[in-house]
């Protein structure tokens, strides 16, 4: 059975392999603040509890709605350089890749925060009626770090640990891992969400906020809504142990 809330440490069926904890953190969405704290606390815990493995993972999502995503991209990028952090790609991320290669994306990508990225590395935003793609795009790609560039191409879509499956959204049940499509890793929602089926893994996951994190018999949800309740998620699993930072 299901359940919601954030446990202790909790026994579970799923293992990492001996030796290693691992550190995974959901959906950030432009709040370097909340991001800043949450590594400050893994570089805590490992120093008060070192381990042979440290693996920290990034669910996607680092982007949009928020005030400071440039500022984001630039902690994930010292936790690439300095920890080997695995950063997965999500839907948001997946949105300014598309907009870096064609600007009429602008469109899709301002319902979901786009400008506010944009805003983020100084680039001044017209009124939408005076909105023109191709110059938003020229001004945008003008101040993006190539390091910011060179982070997006070291994006993951998926990455498995002992018996767990990371991803930014989900999977379509019953479809084996290697027909997944893009377009589910990213966007799923109700069709795994509601699902009841053994993956083959506990898939850990974001993309769809919860009020708390979601421990369920074949998932668990880590995107507890950062840039709106301040709340940034760190699970952290060790041996068969699940817990939360």
């Amino acid at each position: 059975m299901g359940r919601s809330g954030a446990p202790g440490t909790t026994a579970w069926r799923s293992r990492v392999p001996p030796a290693t904890r691992v550190y995974a953190v959901g959906d950030i969405h432009g709040r370097a603040d909340l991001l800043f704290d949450v590594v400050q606390r893994i570089d805590d815990d490992l120093r008060r509890r070192p381990v042979k493995y440290a693996i920290e993972i990034y669910l996607g999502d680092y982007i949009d709605r928020g005030s400071d995503s440039k500022t984001v991209i630039d902690i994930l990028c010292r936790r690439l350089v300095y920890r080997n952090a695995v950063c997965l790609r999500g839907n948001h991320e997946a949105l300014l890749e598309d907009f870096l290669h064609d600007p009429d994306v602008i469109y899709d990508w301002r319902r979901l925060g786009g400008l506010n990225t944009i805003n983020s590395y100084g680039v001044a935003l017209p009124a939408m009626a005076q909105l023109v793609p191709s110059e938003l795009h020229r001004d945008f790609c003008s101040v993006l770090p190539r390091t910011h560039l060179l982070f997006l191409q070291c994006l993951q879509n998926i990455y498995w640990c002992g018996d767990y499956l990371f991803v930014h959204a989900g999977i379509r049940p019953g479809v084996p891992i290697e027909y997944q499509v893009e377009n589910d890793l990213f966007w799923i929602r109700q069709e795994f969400l509601q699902s009841k089926a053994d993956h083959g893994w506990t898939v850990v996951h974001g993309h769809t906020p919860v009020i708390h994190p979601y421990v369920s018999s074949n998932r668990i949800n880590i995107d507890t809504g950062a840039v709106h309740t301040g709340k940034l998620t760190c699970l952290v699993l060790e041996a068969a142990a699940v817990s939360f930072l």
